[in-house]
């Protein structure tokens, strides 16, 4: 942790949200007028999109089935670690961007799936902020989840993420459900190690709970919508947070244990701003008394 170069990280597998916190975040810089290091997840990823499909062929033929970008072996979890370690204290580090597709590679003159060259972070930004899979891994190797001030994590049940990412990866990057299918079988072992224990680790879960039928994943039309869900937040150290204030600004909403309260869907990017603001506020603050 730092106090002159904060670190915030949300952690979360794929398809599971955590571009919509992204999303909630840069509400917060842009109203608090903060300069944010945005680092994606992706970027720190081992191989690019058409070394990655050679790597999980040559797995394969050595009995592998289950070779995934959430496993250790195929991203770089030590400079992943010295990045938030340079950053909490100097403010630098190295970072890079990968590119999703046609219109993110457009800039850089490069093909889709591919990585830019490593560069420094941008001088003089007021916090580092990452959004991807891995802000909260512990291995016998590395420890980013030490790094974070501010650590959260996003948890939908597993039927709804896998809804979720059946309907990205379809709608958005053309995939089969075949093919979605079965790297949701290939990544499930990788997902029990490296993913699920994350969340043993961060600052603030958000679960979004559907209160629709969602038994068969696999055959659902249409993604459950917000307002046909909850959100189940639960706090590690609920110490100091005001939870009649939440209670009261968040209609609906109601405490199911001393650590959680539990807000209906369409309220998640509200009580997000409520809970968080005053989070960021307080790094900024502390940093502002460190002289950073």
């Amino acid at each position: 942790m730092s106090v002159k170069h904060p670190i915030v990280a949300v952690t979360g597998s794929s398809g599971a949200g955590t571009t919509t916190v992204l999303q909630s975040f840069q509400h917060i810089f842009r109203r608090e007028s903060l300069d944010a290091q945005i680092v994606e997840g992706d970027a720190f990823h081992r191989y690019d999109r058409l070394a990655m499909r050679q790597a999980m062929k040559e797995a394969e033929t050595q009995g592998n089935r289950h070779f995934s970008h959430f496993g250790p072996y195929s991203n770089l979890f030590e400079e992943l670690e010295a990045l938030f370690a340079a950053y909490g204290e100097t403010g630098g580090g190295q970072v890079r961007k990968y590119l999703h597709d046609a219109a993110e590679a457009a800039p850089y003159a490069q093909d889709p799936g591919t990585f830019t060259p490593w560069e420094g972070v941008r001088p003089g930004t007021d916090l580092l902020f990452y959004e991807g899979l891995h802000g909260a891994v512990k291995t016998d190797a590395v420890d980013i989840a030490r790094h974070p001030d501010l650590l959260i994590g996003v948890v939908p049940i597993i039927n709804l993420e896998w809804i979720q990412k059946l309907h990205r990866d379809q709608r958005q990057r053309g995939y089969s459900q075949e093919a979605v299918v079965d790297t949701i079988l290939r990544r499930m072992p990788d997902y029990i190690n490296h993913i699920v224990p994350q969340f043993t680790h961060t600052h603030v879960n958000f679960q979004r709970v559907p209160t629709v039928d969602t038994s068969n994943p696999f055959i659902a039309r249409d993604i459950p919508t917000p307002d046909e869900s909850f959100v189940v937040i639960r706090f590690a150290r609920p110490k100091g947070i005001d939870f009649p204030y939440l209670l009261n600004m968040l209609h609906d909403s109601f405490m199911s244990r001393p650590n959680s309260i539990v807000v209906p869907g369409g309220k998640m990017g509200l009580a997000m701003q409520i809970i968080f603001t005053p989070m960021i506020l307080q790094l900024m603050d502390r940093k502002r008394r460190a002289g950073g």
